[in-house]
C-alpha cells in the first residue's frame, strides 16, 4: 500500500485488521497469499514461531471470506493486491474464530476456562449472523453442553440451512503447551489424551471435516509447534500442514522489499540499516530450498518505531516483549527434568547434571556450535521430546533454528540471528541459576565487562569466573572440555551489550575461538576489542611441557591471527587485546596479553 499522507502509524503488536484499517495503521500487504491459501487446501495447519504475525493474516483472512464484512470490502481493503483481484470465495463464509491463548492453562480452570472462552465468542458469532442462523437454531446450539456438542449442532445447523462455515483456530497449543510445561505430563495427557475435552473437540473436527456434506467448508490453524496435535489427533490427518511449503514461505515476516518499502513510506532509508536488521532479525527460512531470507515482522516494526519516534534505533536492540516469549524455552529444560527418568544419567554426573540432562544438554552443544544437522519431523508427539531429532525439530518450530542449506545429504540448521543467539545465551544462564548449579552476580560481571570495553581492563571479567568457578562446585561437572569452556564463556560474555561477540564457528574456521568486536553501532566510543584464544588440558594430561606446548601454539595463532581481515574490518579506532587463556579441567591456569608485531616488545603475563 501506499501513503497519502503523513499521518500513518507503526503497526507494532496491531493483529485486528479492523482495528488496523480504522486506526489508520500501515500493513504490509500480504493478500497475493489469498489465492495460494485457496489452493492449497481446505483444512489448512500453519506452524510459525512467536511474534510472525499468525493473528493478523488471520484477521485479514476472517474479514476477506466473513459474510458479515462483504460490504465493507472497499473499505477494509482498498488499495490491497486482492481488491483488483478478489477470488470467487470472497465474503462466501461464516467464519468462527477463536483463540486459545485466551485459555488459562491452570489445571483446575483449564476445561471452564476454555468452555466460558469459546461460548462467548460463539455468542458472538451468532449475535453477527442473527440474520443468517435464526434464533430457534442459535437456541439449539447454545443449549449443548460443551464446545464440541455446539460446534457439532452448528455445523449441522448450517449444513441444512445452506450455509458454509470457515473455522479459524489461533494460537491452538498454547495453553496445552503451557500446561505441559508448569503442571506436567499427568495433566498434559488428561487433556490431549483419552476421554479430554481437548481430545473431544478435535476428534469433532476430523469428524466434520470428513463427513459428506458438512457444513465446516475450511478450517485454518495456526501455532508455534505440532506437538499438541500429534497427540490431540495422532497424527494431523485433518488436513493439510502448510509449513514446509515453499510458496509460504514469507507468508509471515517481512521480505527485504517488503521492508525497504516500509522504510521509504516512512521516510526512513533501508540501505541505512539493512545491515544491522539482517544481522539482529532476518536469516529465518522456512524450507530448506532457502529461496528468500525473512526477517521476524515484530522485530522489525519495533526497530522502526523507534526510528520514526526518535529518529534512532532503539536503545536495546531486541524487544523486551520477545525476551517475554521467548524466555518460555526455559521450559523445556523443565520438561526434560519431568521426562528424566526415561534417560538414563551417567553414574559419574552429579545431581546437577541429573537434573539438567537430554535437551539441556543438546541446546548447550547446538548453542556452542551455531548449528545442526536434522531432518525436521513434521509430527510429534511430547513423549517424544527427549529424541535429538525431535527436540531439534522443535527449536525448529520456535524460531530458535532455521534452514540453512545442506551437509551431506541432510538438511543443516543454523541460529538465524543475533538476537536469537544472545536469548539462547541468556537461556543458559537462567538454567544454570535455576538448578542451584551456578549464580555468580550478574551486575560483578557487567560492571566487570564494562571496564573491558571502555578501560581495556580485561583481567577481571576472567578472574571473577574463574574465582566463582572454584567457589561453586556445581557448575564443574559441566566444563570438561574446550568447546564447554568456550560456551560458557560466550554465555556470559554475551551478558554485555558493549561488544559484538563472534566464535570460531561464526567465523567459517581457521580462525582464534573468540573474537569481541565494539559494537560501534550503539557504542561509538568504545576503544577496546578482544581476540581470545582458549587452550585446554583435561587434568590426566597436564604437566608443564603440554602446558608450555599449549601456550606457544596459541602465542603463534594469536599473533598470525590479529591481522586477519576479519579482524581488522570491525576494529576501526579501537585497541586489540590478544588474549591468552589456559584451562586445566574446569580451572583457569595462565591468563596472558600477547604482544604482536606492531605491538611494544614486552607481554604482559599473569598466571
Amino acid at each position: 500500500m501506499s501513503l497519502t499522507d503523513e499521518h500513518w502509524r507503526i503497526p507494532y503488536g496491531v493483529a485486528d485488521f479492523i482495528k488496523l484499517r480504522q486506526g489508520h495503521e500501515y500493513y504490509v500487504d500480504k493478500t497475493h497469499y489469498l489465492p495460494l491459501l485457496e489452493q492449497a487446501g481446505r483444512f489448512l495447519f500453519l506452524i510459525r514461531p512467536r511474534r510472525f504475525g499468525k493473528s493478523l493474516l488471520q484477521s485479514v483472512m476472517e474479514c476477506y471470506y466473513d459474510a458479515g464484512w462483504a460490504e465493507r470490502f472497499d473499505e477494509l481493503f482498498a488499495d490491497t493486491w486482492i481488491h483488483q483481484r478478489p477470488t470467487t470465495e470472497k465474503g462466501q463464509y461464516l467464519c468462527l474464530r477463536f483463540d486459545f491463548s485466551a485459555v488459562s492453562s491452570t489445571p483446575a480452570e483449564v476445561r471452564e476456562s476454555f468452555e466460558a472462552h469459546t461460548r462467548i465468542l460463539l455468542l458472538d458469532f451468532l449475535d453477527r449472523h442473527a440474520e443468517r442462523i435464526p434464533a430457534s437454531s442459535a437456541d439449539a446450539i447454545m443449549s449443548e453442553p460443551t464446545l464440541a456438542r455446539r460446534l457439532e449442532r452448528l455445523i449441522s445447523e448450517s449444513r441444512k440451512l445452506g450455509l458454509s462455515l470457515y473455522l479459524f483456530i489461533d494460537e491452538y497449543d498454547n495453553f496445552a503447551n503451557n500446561l505441559l510445561v508448569n503442571a506436567g505430563r499427568e495433566a498434559y495427557r488428561e487433556l490431549t489424551h483419552s476421554s479430554g475435552f481437548f481430545r473431544d473437540f478435535f476428534a469433532l473436527l476430523k469428524e466434520a471435516v470428513g463427513r459428506t456434506g458438512s457444513g465446516l467448508a475450511r478450517l485454518f490453524i495456526t501455532g508455534v509447534s505440532p506437538i499438541t496435535l500429534d497427540d490431540v489427533t495422532s497424527g494431523f490427518n485433518i488436513g493439510t500442514n502448510i509449513s514446509l511449503e515453499p510458496e509460504f514461505n514469507a507468508l509471515l515476516g517481512f521480505t527485504h522489499a517488503e521492508l525497504e518499502r516500509l522504510f521509504t513510506d516512512f521516510g526512513q532509508d533501508f540501505s541505512a540499516h539493512r545491515a544491522i536488521i539482517d544481522e539482529w532479525y532476518n536469516g529465518y527460512h522456512f524450507h530448506k530450498a532457502r529461496r528468500e531470507p525473512v526477517v521476524n515482522s515484530d522485530m522489525a516494526l519495533y526497530y522502526l518505531r523507534a526510528l520514526v519516534r526518535r529518529n534512532e534505533p532503539p536503545d536495546d536492540l531486541i524487544d523486551h516483549n520477545v525476551r517475554i516469549d521467548y524466555g518460555k524455552l526455559r521450559h523445556l529444560v523443565q520438561i526434560d527434568r519431568q521426562l528424566a527418568d526415561r534417560e538414563a544419567v551417567p553414574a559419574s554426573a552429579g545431581a546437577d547434571a541429573a537434573r539438567l540432562n537430554g535437551n539441556f544438554s543438546r541446546l548447550r552443544r547446538i548453542i556452542e556450535t551455531g548449528e545442526e544437522v536434522a531432518a525436521i519431523q513434521t509430527s510429534f508427539p511430547a513423549e517424544g521430546l527427549l529424541r535429538p531429532d525431535t527436540f531439534v525439530s522443535l527449536l525448529y518450530y520456535l524460531g530458535l533454528l532455521s534452514f540453512a542449506g545442506e551437509r551431506e545429504g541432510r538438511p543443516l540448521l543454523r541460529i538465524p540471528n543475533r538476537t536469537v543467539r544472545q536469548l539462547l545465551y541468556g537461556y543458559l544462564r537462567d538454567a544454570y541459576d535455576e538448578v542451584g548449579v551456578f549464580r555468580p552476580s550478574t551486575y560483578e560481571i557487567a560492571d566487570r565487562l564494562n571496564k573491558m570495553a571502555y578501560r581495556g581492563e580485561w583481567e577481571g571479567f576472567f578472574d571473577y569466573l574463574a574465582e566463582e568457578i572454584a567457589r561453586q562446585a556445581g557448575v564443574r561437572d559441566f566444563l570438561q572440555g574446550e568447546k564447554m569452556i568456550q560456551g560458557f564463556l560466550l554465555a556470559w560474555l554475551n551478558l554485555s551489550p558493549y561488544f559484538q561477540v563472534f566464535s570460531e564457528a561464526e567465523q567459517a574456521g581457521g580462525f582464534v575461538d573468540l573474537y569481541l568486536a565494539p559494537f560501534y553501532f550503539r557504542y561509538p566510543d568504545m576503544r577496546h576489542a578482544y581476540l581470545i584464544e582458549l587452550k585446554y588440558l583435561s587434568r590426566a594430561e597436564d604437566s608443564p611441557a603440554r602446558r608450555a606446548q599449549l601456550l606457544e601454539a596459541g602465542r603463534a595463532q594469536l599473533r598470525r591471527h590479529a591481522g586477519d581481515a576479519r579482524v581488522q574490518s570491525p576494529l576501526g579506532e579501537a585497541t586489540l587485546h590478544p588474549i591468552l587463556l589456559l584451562y586445566s579441567g574446569w580451572e583457569l591456569i595462565h591468563r596472558e596479553a600477547v604482544a604482536t608485531p606492531e605491538d611494544p616488545p614486552e607481554i604482559q603475563v599473569v598466571g
